[in-house]
């Protein structure tokens, strides 16, 4: 049995060196690839792929606005505009008195009095609801940065074997 296994099996004294793997998912930088948007961002492409670069290293919009030289909040609508999701500084509730503000069904003052923000809270919340992300540009960012979608599912997937679920707990 083990000699049928081991027949075809040769012993060397030297490893083949198979070298460096690499991959190459996009052929241009985030700033090259964001130059074709960069009339619908609220800074240059170049400042764009900063913020991208700093943000999804984990660094907080104050921290990438100081890193790219802009206020924070061209960091929260340049990121916005690029896909990234969940920078509304409002709930739910108050973002939905900012968009019955927008369609003209409350006056500006009663709506900041019932979402009780500051005034550039409200005015990125206002921004946030008034403009979609900039078509195409998220396979973009996503090329870019190597991800192909959601990095929270990315991550979550990564980790499935390391997670128990509810039959485990029985």
């Amino acid at each position: 049995m083990l000699s049928d296994i081991a027949d075809g099996i040769e012993l060397t004294e030297r490893q083949h060196d198979p070298g460096v793997a690499t991959v190459d998912r996009t052929g241009e930088t985030l700033n090259e690839g964001l130059a074709e948007f960069a009339d619908e961002l609220p800074c240059s492409a170049a400042t764009a792929a900063t913020v991208v670069d700093s943000y999804t290293a984990g660094r907080s919009v104050g921290d990438v606005a100081r890193e790219a030289g802009v206020a924070p909040i061209t960091v929260a609508k340049a990121l916005h505009l690029l896909g990234v999701e969940g920078l509304s500084p409002l709930a739910p509730r108050a973002r939905e008195i900012v968009r019955d503000w927008q369609r003209g069904e409350l006056p500006r003052a009663e709506a900041e009095t019932l979402v009780g923000a500051s005034e550039t809270e409200f005015a990125l919340a206002a921004y946030i609801e008034a403009h979609d992300p900039i078509d195409g540009v998220t396979g973009v960012v996503e090329a870019a940065l190597g991800t192909d979608g959601d990095a929270a599912v990315d991550k979550r997937d990564r980790l499935a074997e390391t997670m128990s679920d509810v039959g485990d707990l029985a």
